[in-house]
């Protein structure tokens, strides 16, 4: 009887050393894992950043979300994005909400932009623009390569301008719309994302280099385990012409639902406006 009751206590103790041992190795090499993604993500920050664009091309397209915001009078005000784009063909379309008039009598229709290398098309442009007409802007003739410009910053160009990063810090884990990120904060050089940056958008970066007050652009970014951009907020610097006086932006750009189906027709040349758009 003594003997039985010994045997199994010692099966008990073996079965919860052995029950002890897998909760140990599950938690402790999980947590070695985490451990060393974590340190790897700090160990590399900006080589990591830098590869961000590369990223997104692999995952091919996405949504996407926009927000800008700068002050212009005294008065704050923001312009909001949403749409779809292609990494591989550097394609999207995006319906831009232009803010209500200060007194809320204005009422702005939704900004209907393509996005393509090299150019923006912007419908219901207004400034004298037919309704049924769209507007073709060469984004290397503007002085901020189209970064500010359109009231929403190209998806990826806000990914390769970080090919330009020169300094940044691993902050640690958060999420973005419920997915777990890694969250980094640094300055990218303009010059330097011009001279990494695809063809496509190789010149407007080169304008934006030139046009701003400062090359510098703060920013943080947000990157989920496969490495592709989530979430970048930059602060951009530009003068304003008529003010005379330097200008802050800053640019939010929201990426999820990856794999979503982008049809991005570009315009005809009999429906581009081809008359004088008012100031």
């Amino acid at each position: 009887m003594v003997e039985r009751q010994q045997r199994r206590r010692g099966g008990a103790v073996a079965l919860a050393a052995a029950a002890a041992g897998v909760m140990v190795c599950t938690a402790g090499c999980s947590g070695s894992g985490a451990a060393a993604e974590d340190a790897r993500a700090a160990r590399d920050p900006v080589e990591t950043l830098r590869q961000a664009a590369g990223n997104l091309v692999g995952a091919g397209s996405s949504k996407a979300r926009t927000s800008m915001e700068m002050a212009i009078g005294g008065t704050r005000v923001t312009i909001r994005g949403e749409g779809v784009y292609d990494y591989g063909d550097q394609m999207g379309r995006l319906k831009v909400l232009l803010p209500q008039d200060p007194a809320g009598t204005d009422q702005h229709r939704p900004i209907t932009e393509l996005l393509a290398p090299g150019a923006l098309y912007m419908k219901n442009r207004g400034a004298g623009v037919p309704a049924d007409k769209w507007v073709r802007v060469d984004t290397a003739t503007l002085s901020d390569g189209n970064l500010v410009t359109g009231g929403a910053t190209d998806p990826f160009a806000a990914a390769e301008l970080l090919r330009g990063t020169r300094k940044a810090t691993y902050v640690g884990k958060t999420s973005v719309a419920g997915t777990p990120v890694r969250h980094y904060r640094g300055t990218a050089d303009l010059g330097a994302a011009a001279r990494g940056a695809s063809a496509g958008n190789r010149a407007s970066l080169q304008a934006a280099a030139k046009g701003f007050a400062t090359t510098a652009v703060p920013f943080d970014a947000y990157l989920d385990d496969q490495g592709r951009l989530r979430k970048v907020r930059h602060r951009f610097s530009f003068v304003n012409g008529q003010q005379k006086g330097t200008v802050a932006v800053s640019s939010t750009t929201l990426l999820y639902d990856f794999g979503a189906p982008v049809d991005v027709r570009l315009p005809d040349a009999k429906d581009i406006f081809a008359g004088r758009i008012a100031e």
